[in-house]
């Protein structure tokens, strides 16, 4: 038996090219699973097989486990029963007995040889996308081998993946027997079937189709820095060059746009603009927002959001058919894009000022021209006015040295009396609401005060609820009801 074994395992790891560790793991496993058809099928049997000599040995095992966790007398024995046979043995360890050698027969041969098999079919398979991912591929060509439920089978050499119906380019219409290209999405080893998961609608795909049709980005001479796509209708790029002499948005294009006409043929007559990336972003959304002409723009770093003015003539080219011009310039940018009017800027303006205004009225108890004379130097906050440099505050004309340092004084008065309060409020918070992302201690103060002290609590609003209850714009509430229920999902 013992040479039938080392044959055995030689000549099926040279036949399915697998390691014979691998081929002596499944034979352990199968001679365990027919040894446990003699015993009980709860029994938990372990096979040790000599790898030099091919002699094996067979044990049952119990797991030591607390008497109240005493459940399974196939699988288990209690800590107080075991310490009788071994003042050693804790919690955890496994007592094993070794059993006599037992004649499989021919249902047990037959029962093994199927687990080996099964394993040996799991570990060629294995083997397979090893060898695919060790070519680091990032976008999988062939042949559509069969449709399920929707879901395209691609055949690509040896391996197989699966194109879902979601990742598939609207009202692209795939048969068996089409040759395809697509992104490969992720790669899930759990899956019964084909493992490789693709996507055509990846805005890394277009990504990845530009750098098979634009050799100066291989070379590095050029990059694309990001993408953004409405699958099978229109898609943006930002380029940058890595060499002066290099147009990033020629060398896409190509002689007589060959090299984009190539990539848009592939992506089912997807339309796509080439914008020129900036390290600066309020002129990157400027060229994502292309072809619309913006008149000015206002930063705002904090809510990570631009104002965006546009004129009259060119609103509708900006916001594009259904906002998809906009949409796309934001997903391309990052950031969050607001279009308006020279009017509708102009109110905005004016609004802010005034609440600006009617804040430092109130909190530092001056009039209305003082106020409007720390709004003209720029102020616009009362931490500004506590703590920017003195020298700054000193150099208005309007205000001599005793009212720079009055104004300095009621505005660290204010703050300080706001961060007490803002303290008390806080007690019994919970301390990961507060360090929850977008979260800060003013706001959570606000919730505490509105008996929103966890993120249980912040996690059941509804997203119109915090904008009511708090005052933050709607992205701002989207985004920390989703950080705070994430938690849940952990």
């Amino acid at each position: 038996m013992s040479r039938e074994i080392l044959l055995l395992v030689d000549a099926l790891a040279r036949e399915k090219n697998v390691s014979k560790d691998i081929v002596f793991g499944a034979l352990e496993l199968a001679l365990a699973s027919a040894t446990k058809k003699r015993i009980h099928e709860e029994a938990d049997v372990r096979v040790a097989i000599d790898r030099e000599t091919g002699d094996f040995e067979s044990f049952r095992r119990w797991e030591v486990v607390a008497d109240d966790d005493f459940e399974n007398e196939h699988l288990q024995v209690p800590i107080s029963a075991a310490l009788v046979e071994d003042p050693e043995f804790q919690v955890g360890d496994f007592i094993e007995e070794p059993l006599e050698p037992i004649d499989f027969g021919r249902i047990g041969a037959q029962a093994a040889k199927q687990v080996i098999l099964q394993k040996i079919r799991d570990a060629e398979r294995e083997q397979i996308l090893n060898d695919f991912l060790d070519r680091g591929e990032h976008i999988v060509s062939g042949t559509i081998k069969r449709m399920e439920r929707g879901n395209a089978i691609i055949e690509s050499g040896k391996v197989e993946a699966l194109l879902p119906r979601d990742q598939m380019i609207p009202k692209e219409n795939l048969r068996i027997g089409d040759r395809v290209k697509a992104f490969l999405l992720k790669i899930d080893r759990q899956a019964r079937g084909p493992q490789l998961i693709l996507s055509r609608t990846a805005p890394e795909f277009i990504m990845k189709l530009f750098e098979l049709e634009v050799p100066e980005i291989d070379d590095g001479l050029m990059e694309i820095k990001a993408a953004a796509r409405d699958a099978g209708m229109r898609a943006k790029i930002a380029v940058k060059s890595n060499d002066p002499r290099i147009d990033p948005i020629g060398t896409c294009v190509g002689l007589r746009g060959a090299r984009v006409q190539a990539v848009t043929n592939e992506l089912a007559g997807e339309r796509v603009d080439i914008v020129l990336w900036s390290a600066d972003p309020a002129q990157f959304v400027v060229g994502a927002l292309a072809p619309a002409e913006v008149s000015s723009i206002v930063v705002d770093e904090e809510k990570h959001s631009m104002d965006v003015v546009v004129d009259e003539d060119n609103l509708a080219i900006a916001i594009g058919r259904g906002g998809q011009n906009v949409r796309l310039a934001s997903e391309l940018t990052g950031w969050n894009i607001n279009l308006m009017t020279e009017e509708e800027s102009q109110k905005k303006s004016e609004a802010e000022t005034a609440a600006i205004r009617v804040l430092f009225m109130e909190k530092l108890d001056v009039d209305e021209e003082v106020a409007d004379i720390l709004i003209d130097e720029g102020f616009s906050t009362l931490e500004e006015i506590a703590y920017v440099p003195l020298h700054e505050m000193l150099e208005i004309e309007a205000f001599d040295d005793a009212t720079v340092q009055e104004l300095r004084e009621r505005a660290r008065n204010v703050l300080l009396t706001e961060a007490i309060v803002t303290e008390e409020q806080l007690e019994g918070v919970e301390e990961a609401m507060i360090s929850l992302e977008g979260m800060d201690k003013s706001l959570a103060a606000k919730l505490a005060g509105n008996g929103i002290k966890n993120r249980d609590d912040l996690g059941d609003l509804a997203v119109d609820e915090l904008t009511e209850m708090t005052g933050i714009d709607a992205d701002r509430a989207k985004q920390l009801i989703t950080n705070a229920r994430a938690h849940w999902f952990e």
